[in-house]
């Protein structure tokens, strides 16, 4: 009789050394502090009340997000007196901007999930919960192997949420699905993993009724569990959050200090936490099919809609007013997944935006000489925290933000952290907590870079396998936008001045 015998895999010395530091990572609470009226202290969504020991806690004054910090409350201290101290200190000076007292469009919320019914109950309660005064939801189920999800819908949420089907996997096949059924002026995209906080949407598409030129808005993503290693290193690089200072991209008006505008898409935004003008994501054809966890280009959707959007020649807004709380991964296999993911997904993005507009060629080319030199400024940023480098080599993706979905399943279309693609997001992401304490493995950064390497062949992958599929969304067209001299489509556009966009006088 034959014994099967047992293989040992040798994992080198060096990662081992970075597993074990990791595995050292302690838990982190989470907590909301509201400043005015006193202080209001309460624990994060689902989180038990705060006691001693770290806090991440989000600062609000008058209900709306103004910073974040990392507060350590000592044994037998009230951790109301000391987190707000904290918080008054570092966050209580300052005038908070007015509420917009204009009539927010109404909007179609489009969740696209795969066999998580109890992660998606928890998000359609918080969604259910908005004060916005007209939405509807969509659920799509994404190539799914149970009734699980349209048993929860159609027995716990029927009268309030619809409940569709798209049998072709993939989280841009099912977003597109979204897209087709939408019935709201504007529809948002967010994930089945998220609470979202209940003045979440009236934010995110309060923008839209201000600024008739507007095609997309995103919002701040914090983290809703820091319980596990995994989850407190993704965070303490910057986690998902883009700052906590309103932003709009203006296509007419390229960012200094973006040398890759608009191919930084990752700066823009994520897609658990985005939301388009329904015409204009109609015009641009949706996203691209071949994106997408789910697909094997493994991300990159909704970077491929940023994108389009702004080349288009509508305008991008970031607010941090518009909050959801994420559940990010729980284990050191899930951050070597979303590593690789990001990078994939990064690349997979730019081929993608290059093949359906090849004319973006020349403006992609102009950009690489000023973005390899600041992806590799970035990069000594992350080296000098004892990390490696996403960056590394000079390769000008780097200094994006990763891209979505790097799950591996339809459902978890998470942009990527602020600083995976090879640099720090920016000082005020995600406030206190940036600190940058835990170094970023550079087990971590080599599976980014060759996740880059990987994209493009995913990305064709991806198109090869839904050949003859027609999973996108009709309408694409129209004329492009010229950045720095280099038209997108050989098309020179201008805004008309009255918040439309055409073609400039005396173009051709």
């Amino acid at each position: 009789m034959f014994r099967a015998r047992r293989v040992r895999v040798r994992v080198p010395v060096r990662v081992q050394q970075e597993i074990d530091r990791f595995l050292g990572i302690g838990a982190v609470q989470i907590a909301e502090l509201e400043l005015d009226g006193g202080g209001v202290l309460r624990p994060g969504p689902g989180s038990p009340p705060v006691t001693h020991g770290e806090v991440f806690v989000l600062v609000r004054r008058g209900g709306r997000p103004v910073g974040t910090l990392l507060g350590r409350v000592p044994e037998g201290a009230d951790p109301k007196a000391v987190l707000l101290a904290l918080a008054t200190r570092e966050h209580g000076g300052g005038p908070i901007a007015s509420v917009s007292a204009l009539a927010v469009p109404s909007v179609t919320v489009v969740v696209a999930t795969r066999e998580r019914s109890a992660q998606l109950a928890h998000a359609l309660d918080s969604l259910l919960a908005q004060d916005h005064p007209d939405f509807e939801i969509v659920v799509v189920d994404n190539a799914p192997v149970t009734d699980a999800t349209r048993d929860l819908v159609t027995h716990k949420y029927a009268e309030r949420v619809r409940y569709v089907t798209e049998p072709v996997p993939g989280l841009a096949v099912a977003h597109n699905r979204g897209v087709a059924e939408a019935r709201g002026e504007v529809i948002a995209f967010t994930d089945d993993d998220v609470v979202a906080d209940p003045r979440w949407l009236t934010e995110l598409t309060a923008p839209f009724a201000a600024d008739p030129g507007l095609g997309c808005a995103t919002g701040l993503i914090l983290p809703a569990r820091l319980r596990t290693p995994a989850q407190v290193l993704l965070e303490s690089h910057g986690g998902f959050a883009k700052g906590f200072t309103a932003r709009t991209y203006d296509p007419y008006d390229p960012p200094a200090d973006e040398p890759l505008f608009p191919f930084t898409a990752g700066r823009f935004g994520s897609g658990a936490n985005m939301a388009f003008r329904t015409a204009v994501l109609r015009a641009v054809g949706g996203f691209d099919p071949a994106t997408g966890a789910g697909t094997r280009a493994r991300g990159g959707d909704d970077l491929y809609g940023f994108v389009r959007v702004l080349a288009q020649g509508h305008r991008l807004h970031y607010t941090p007013r518009a909050l959801v709380w994420h559940h990010h991964r729980e284990t050191w296999r899930d951050l070597e997944t979303q590593a690789f993911g990001y990078g994939a997904g990064l690349t997979a993005y730019l081929t993608a935006v290059l093949v359906n507009r090849p004319a973006l060629l020349p403006a992609f080319l102009a950009r690489l000489p000023r973005g390899a030199a600041y992806a590799r400024s970035l990069t000594a940023s992350r080296e000098a925290d004892g990390g490696g480098s996403a960056g590394a080599g000079g390769d000008p993706a780097g200094a994006d933000g990763g891209p979505a979905g790097a799950d591996g399943g339809p459902a978890g279309a998470d942009g990527g952290p602020a600083g995976a693609g090879g640099g720090p997001a920016g000082a005020d992401v995600p406030g206190g907590h940036d600190s940058r304490t835990h170094a970023w493995p550079r087990r971590l950064s080599r599976l980014q870079r060759r996740g880059m390497l990987y994209g493009p062949v995913g990305y064709l992958r991806a198109r090869r396998a839904l050949r003859g599929v027609p999973l996108g969304v009709s309408g694409a067209g129209g004329a492009g936008v010229s950045f720095a001299g280099v038209s997108f489509t050989g098309v020179s556009v201008g805004d008309r001045g009255d918040g439309s966009v055409g073609p400039r006088e005396g173009s051709r």
